[in-house]
């Protein structure tokens, strides 16, 4: 089995929890936001800190980077959508419609749009390429909180604290909602496109059939009743990344849907997960503040 096992880097990344991680395209670098307000820019590797994002006047919950590397987006406490340029570190423009936090932020694949979701119930796509700040359209079909957004083409993937699972298809303006019974925290397509991996507060991530909305497998022992967790899947789609509130992360195999190993290096709730595109490791950030770049047995030697 090839799964990242070793921690290669224990980083004090922010002052605070960070609540979420992402890598760029090809993975030579990620990036951190958290509630102090900042988002950091980081090799995994090294644990060097690149770059430090000021600008936020309230905690970041989410980060997405554009395909070309060039871009990143940004949303949190502030009600507003920040898109910012990474070379230069500014801000080139804020997004203002949301009425609450904004909980979730993606690029579609040619990061012409951003899309948006909000504790306003509502997710809002915004136009990258015009220099209007308003949105270009809204989503309003969610009955509570909405917890996370994912794009995938034309398809937009919506979590919502009112238990459902909505996959909007903006092209063919069609919708199709499969209920979760429990409040999601996390919800994105597999790296195929024909799956969807969703994440909710009974404790329990579920495998969907994209198509047909069939349960494909169930992987639970992990703790999940409280916080907005987020899991992923391995760049092969092979495994099932989960945080835990306990401090640890779970890794089960997709199809069993057995554990295959449980990580315990975080001292608090492990609140984000993500998965290098190419290689087998990864990056968690935590309540304590703390980001860890995990790797296989042989990662960690050559590190």
């Amino acid at each position: 089995m090839s799964f990242p096992t070793k921690p290669i880097q224990k980083i004090p990344a922010h002052t605070a929890q960070i609540q979420t991680v992402c890598y760029n395209s090809d993975g030579s670098y990620c990036m951190t936001g958290s509630a102090d307000r900042l988002v950091k820019l980081w090799n995994p590797l090294t644990g060097l800190c690149i770059k430090t994002f000021k600008g936020h006047g309230y905690e970041v919950l989410d980060v997405a980077i554009s395909s070309d590397d060039l871009k990143f987006t940004s949303g949190g406490m502030d009600k507003t959508v920040f898109l910012w340029d990474i070379p230069t570190g500014n801000i080139i423009r804020k997004y203002v419609g949301h009425t609450h936090r904004i909980n979730a932020v993606c690029f579609n694949n040619d990061n012409s749009v951003i899309v948006s979701g909000s504790y306003d119930a509502t997710v809002r796509i915004w136009d990258t390429r015009s220099h209007g700040r308003f949105p270009i359209q809204q989503l309003e079909e969610a009955k509570d909180d909405v917890t996370s957004v994912d794009v995938a083409g034309t398809e937009i993937l919506v979590g919502s604290v009112d238990g459902k699972v909505r996959l909007y298809d903006i092209r063919m303006g069609q919708l199709t909602t499969d209920d979760v019974g429990h409040p999601v925290t996390s919800a994105r397509f597999s790296n195929d496109k024909a799956c969807l991996l969703v994440s909710s507060l009974d404790e329990t991530v579920r495998l969907f059939d994209k198509d047909n909305g069939g349960l494909l497998c169930d992987y639970r022992s992990h703790k999940n009743t409280v916080y907005r967790l987020t899991s992923t899947l391995s760049n092969n789609d092979a495994y099932c990344i989960s945080g835990s509130e306990d401090g640890k992360i779970f890794i089960w195999d997709l199809v069993e849907g057995n554990v295959l190993q449980t990580l315990s290096d975080h001292s608090r709730t492990v609140l984000c997960v993500a998965y290098h595109p190419k290689m087998h490791s990864m990056v968690s950030t935590s309540a304590d503040g703390q980001l860890i770049s995990w790797g296989d047995a042989a990662m960690a030697k050559q590190i």
